[in-house]
């Protein structure tokens, strides 16, 4: 019985692993949200690239309207929201014609509309192709998501269309090695992918499986795309941004025939699991990226548009903001004679003594796991003011 209660007690940590923690969870925060701060409606900034976007069921319980993060926290604060986490080529719909008798706090003068938005059942809370919420509050477990990267819904695991879960491309440690996924509902859409080297498709690592060798080079057996060795391997551009072609190899087909005739009596293939970077190995030429463009697919060749480079740029902002802090509090201490700057750093000093005594002095004590409250903090704060009435 003791050992229940044991079980039931709340964990006990150190101000360091609480700082820790916090600092994880910002930065899972930033990595959603793009760095973006939540002060500025986006809408001005059009249908953009990709943003993190909600949808507010209050307002629109039909499911067929977006709002950017700003909004969420601002116009439809205690609402009940659906967190969409990203999505490509997105305006904010807050206050347009779909939320009846409602403005937006922050951007009051809107299209009625944004005919170029794309919704899915992810926008009423529903996901795969059972059409559950997620969380699900009838699963004994919450089980991990994956999210096509044409449609953007979200799928279990189960629900990949696969005979078993074990043909997803994983590591010994059971850690995805494939960038991106492809549903069978968009995959019809892409056979042209299977005219490419098989090295852009990611595979499960195979116990005792031999390596890739020279006479068979584009064989892959841990998932990732291996370097090109020939004329007719599709050549990655390493300095290429976006869709704007770099050199002449841009200009010739890597496909070999032409993509719009590729579909006829083609194979219509399953689920797909694409490669790390096997977008760079995608044609550029005239061609190739009028199908793209035409097929509306162009940000298939948009670096900007994948997960791994929004990441990227959201963790480049959340750099910018720290050093930003930094640089204002040695704006204020540079701007403090000696001894001010004295008396402010041995109050910092103070007050981080102060905490490590009193988070040592609770885990100590008889009931570790009991809340802090409104007295323990009066009690540091007047330990403190005891401390400096000593020292004057």
């Amino acid at each position: 019985m003791a050992d229940a209660f044991e079980d039931e007690m709340e964990r006990v940590v150190t101000i360091d692993e609480y700082i820790e923690e916090v600092e994880a969870e910002e930065l899972e925060a930033d990595l959603v949200l793009g760095g973006d701060e939540g002060k500025e409606c986006t809408y001005a900034n059009g249908y953009m690239k990709r943003q993190a976007i909600f949808s507010c069921l209050t307002c629109v319980p039909q499911g067929n309207a977006g709002v950017c993060t700003a909004c969420s926290l601002t116009c439809h604060d205690g609402h009940e929201m659906v967190e969409l986490w990203t999505k490509r080529k997105f305006r904010c719909d807050c206050g347009n014609a779909k939320f009846i008798d409602f403005t937006c706090k922050l951007t009051s003068d809107k299209d009625s509309e944004n005919i170029d938005n794309k919704y899915n059942h992810n926008f009423k809370g529903s996901y795969c192709t059972c059409g559950r919420p997620y969380p699900d509050p009838e699963a004994e477990e919450q089980v991990e998501m994956i999210q096509c990267c044409i449609c953007e819904d979200w799928f279990h695991e189960d629900h990949l269309g696969l005979n078993s879960v074990n043909e997803i491309p994983r590591d010994e440690e059971g850690e995805p090695i494939y960038e991106d996924y492809i549903c069978q509902k968009c995959a019809p859409s892409f056979t042209f992918l299977k005219h490419y080297p098989s090295s852009i498709m990611s595979r499960p690592v195979l116990e005792n499986a031999p390596q890739a060798t020279d006479a068979n080079p584009n064989v892959t057996v841990n998932g990732s795309a291996p370097e090109a060795n020939s004329s007719t391997d599709p050549k990655p551009d390493s300095n290429s941004k976006g869709k704007e072609p770099m050199n002449d190899e841009d200009a010739k087909c890597k496909l070999g025939k032409d993509i719009n005739e590729i579909f006829s009596g083609s194979e219509i293939p399953g689920t797909m699991f694409l490669s790390k970077k096997w977008r760079e190995a995608l044609c550029r030429c005239e061609t190739c990226s009028t199908y793209y463009a035409k097929s509306g697919v162009e940000y298939l060749i948009d670096k900007e548009d994948t997960i791994a480079e929004y990441e990227k740029m959201a963790k480049e902002k959340r750099m910018e903001k720290l050093q930003q802090q930094e640089g204002a509090e040695m704006n204020f201490l540079n701007k403090l004679d000696h001894v001010q700057k004295i008396e402010v750093l041995s109050a910092i000093s103070d007050m981080k003594d102060e905490l490590r005594n009193f988070l040592a002095s609770k885990q100590d004590s008889a009931d570790p796991s009991s809340p802090i409250t409104s007295d323990d903090v009066r009690g540091i704060f007047d330990n403190l003011r005891k401390k400096k009435q000593r020292l004057l």
